[in-house]
């Protein structure tokens, strides 16, 4: 039941966030108001297990202040680098692409799942797959670099920086 609320207070408080100023009462409609509820409990009870697990880890307030800072800066700058290489391989025709394994060594599935999307966002680089029993990413990236391989992987810095490192202050 926990889980519920906290899911459905932080889906409303989104949506009162996304729609601040369209409303003619104040910041918000009463129509608003009243839509983005419906929609917070709906949401809230089909992924109450999702968001809040029994831990209750993410609702440290710490956590999400790290995170937010993870994605202004680190997760900026190397997204900011990964245009700028993807268009110079572009503009000269130097791709190598294939599809390599690391292994970040993350324990939490929210933690893969946050690099996974950091990775696929970041341009030049897509996640393919879960190796789901050893947290291994599969990863199709665009300029595979011969002497970072190490056999069947590369180390997870070549590919996504220090974003692992960041996402395990996070999630982990």
């Amino acid at each position: 039941m926990i889980a519920f609320i906290i899911t459905t207070i932080i889906c409303f408080i989104i949506y009162l966030l996304l729609t601040t100023g369209s409303g003619t009462l104040g910041l918000w409609s009463i129509e608003e108001i009243l839509l983005g509820l419906i929609l917070s409990l709906i949401t809230g009870f089909v992924t109450r297990n999702v968001f809040v697990k029994k831990d209750l880890r993410m609702l440290n307030p710490v956590r999400w202040i790290i995170f937010a800072w993870y994605v202004v800066g680190p997760f900026f700058i190397g997204m900011a680098k990964a245009n700028f290489d993807v268009a110079y391989r572009v503009i000269t025709g130097k791709i190598n692409p294939g599809i390599v394994k690391i292994s970040p060594d993350l324990k939490t599935d929210l933690g893969i799942t946050l690099l996974a999307n950091s990775i696929t966002l970041t341009p030049g680089t897509l996640s393919v797959d879960i190796d789901e029993e050893k947290n291994d990413l599969y990863i199709h990236w665009i300029n595979v670099k011969e002497d970072v391989l190490k056999g069947d992987s590369v180390d997870c810095k070549h590919i996504c920086g220090n974003f692992a490192k960041w996402v395990r202050r996070i999630a982990e």
